[in-house]
């Protein structure tokens, strides 16, 4: 039997393990935001696959499908907005605040610019260069962190994202381009390609945590929505303008286009990004950038698995290795999170509210 003082080791152990979850999610909303957030973009990730080829080519232009998706985001979050106030009400918001839709400009042309990136540079890279590249973000997000939020990352939080990244870094890496095409593939050069690569990583950093920013109070007191709504009306114009400005804002909207995202797959494509959009906005509201990394690195293991049983794409022994290593790491930051427990401040006099009460 255990002795007294092992028991109560055991039981501060547990109580310590309690304190550090609710740290990480201080309410059960945060927890369903957290699982919802990573669902959706399983979800996405699977049904996209769904609808390439065998040449891995799509059948519809991705950018029209990108507008789609921004265009249910705005006319849902201005629908949820409707249900709490009045068309006026709703203007009047709009009205006095357009310097907010203004600050939204910078976090929508950077997603913007970061979207048309993507496919800029998936078309120079190979896939696995591509991806090992992009998780320069994770300590790129941490390092914006600390100097927008003032919050001084411990050793054990950066311990934690380099391994993350590590473990992202050991997904992308497959027997045959180690063996066959190794060199070809992790052999960097430092061209306009390599810029391209660095642009979108720091697009993807900065205009997360900057929307972060906004979302937190930073715009001043505007409802949660409305924000929201700014976002995406943002997006759509700065879509727009980068078609306008590539000469394919016709081909976007061809007939043949139309007829292509139709289909049900594609339509559930568009309307799951939407939802990811609203929900990635409520993630950022409620919990923060760090924790949004770390979902996107379990997003990459879970569709792994998934895929694997729904297309038969093996699981090999990289993905088990990377599977360790970002659990570690998820436990570790778990350990010492950055605390996403509301602060309790006393009622201010002029009636205004926090940013944290928005939603």
């Amino acid at each position: 039997m255990a002795s007294s003082p092992e028991i109560k080791m055991s039981s501060s152990r547990k109580s310590s393990a309690l304190s550090d979850l609710k740290n990480l999610f201080a309410t059960p909303k945060h927890f369903f935001i957290f699982i919802g957030y990573m669902a959706l973009f399983i979800n996405q990730g699977i049904l996209v696959t769904a609808t390439k080829d065998k040449h891995n080519r799509y059948s519809y232009n991705t950018t029209t499908v990108v507008l789609l998706s921004e265009f249910i985001k705005l006319v849902t979050v201005f629908g949820l907005q409707l249900r709490t106030i009045t068309l006026g009400e709703f203007v009047q918001h709009v009205q006095a605040n357009t310097k907010v839709l203004l600050l939204y400009v910078v976090p929508s042309f950077l997603y913007c610019l970061y979207n048309n990136l993507a496919f800029v540079n998936l078309a120079n890279y190979d896939p696995t260069t591509y991806y090992l590249l992009l998780q320069f973000r994770v300590v790129v997000t941490g390092v914006i962190f600390q100097v927008l939020f003032a919050k001084q990352l411990g050793g054990r939080q950066w311990l934690s994202l380099l391994l993350l990244t590590f473990g992202c870094i050991v997904k992308q890496m497959k027997y045959e381009d180690l063996t066959v095409a190794g060199k070809s593939s992790f052999l960097l050069r430092f061209d306009f390609h390599l810029i391209l690569i660095l642009v979108q990583v720091f697009c993807s950093c900065f205009a997360g945590v900057y929307n972060e920013y906004l979302l937190k109070g930073k715009s001043g007191e505007v409802p949660f929505m409305v924000q929201n709504f700014f976002m995406y009306f943002d997006s759509i114009i700065c879509n727009f303008a980068v078609l306008w400005y590539n000469g394919t804002l016709s081909d976007a909207f061809s007939v043949e286009s139309i007829i292509a995202i139709c289909q049900g797959k594609v339509l559930a494509i568009a309307f799951n990004n939407a939802a990811i959009g609203i929900t990635t906005a409520m993630f950022l509201h409620q919990l923060n950038s760090i924790l949004k990394t770390f979902a996107s690195a379990l997003e990459i293991m879970f569709t792994a698995v998934l895929c694997w049983i729904i297309f038969g794409i093996p699981v090999d022994i990289f993905t088990f290795v990377a599977i360790a290593i970002v659990s570690y790491a998820v436990i570790l930051y778990a350990q010492n999170p950055v605390d996403n427990t509301p602060k309790q401040t006393k009622p201010r006099g002029d009636g205004s509210q926090k940013a944290d009460s928005l939603v």
